[in-house]
């Protein structure tokens, strides 16, 4: 059976766990943009935070939302900063998805990550279309980022039930 924690800010481990996923979130998406479009259809900034958030609770979860982005961007420049807040707000729209399914249920299964994919992406897309002003650009992810949504339910459950699954 797959253990599903809520850590806190007060446990050391909140922050070492955190800090593997930004590791996590940096290091995948370097390896997908090696090939064209690779961060716009797989969409890799979001695979360790999904997986942090549901395993270890909403604390990893934000820390690894927020700072993945944000340490990308500093690092490497990608995200660009014109889609640096719209992905900001969609990570973290995730975590909280992903903590308040797992809280909620207390197991994984594939259509619950299914279910967490879709809430944080539908809601993220409809700001980002208000923040863009445009329904394409808001929706791109459920055009070209389909692989990457797959990856998300399928890599995070295989992840989250066999890796992490202590």
């Amino acid at each position: 059976m797959t253990k599903l924690y809520s850590l806190s800010y007060k446990e050391s481990r909140t922050f070492l766990f955190a800090a593997l996923f930004i590791v996590g979130n940096v290091a995948l998406p370097q390896l997908c943009h090696l090939m064209p479009n690779g961060g716009l259809i797989w969409l890799p900034i979001y695979f360790f935070t999904l997986i942090g958030a549901y395993k270890y609770g909403w604390q990893v979860g934000l820390l690894t939302a927020v700072a993945s982005p944000l340490v990308n961007h500093w690092l490497f420049g990608m995200p660009p900063t014109d889609v640096l807040l719209p992905i900001l707000i969609k990570s973290t729209l995730l975590a909280l998805a992903a903590s308040y399914v797992a809280a909620r249920f207390k197991k994984v299964t594939l259509l619950l990550l299914v279910v967490v994919v879709l809430a944080y992406q539908v809601v993220g897309s409809l700001i980002e279309s208000a923040i863009t002003a445009s329904l394409a650009t808001g929706f791109q992810d459920f055009t070209i980022g389909l692989p990457g949504m797959a990856l998300q339910v399928v890599g995070g459950y295989l992840f989250i039930k066999y890796v992490l699954h202590k």
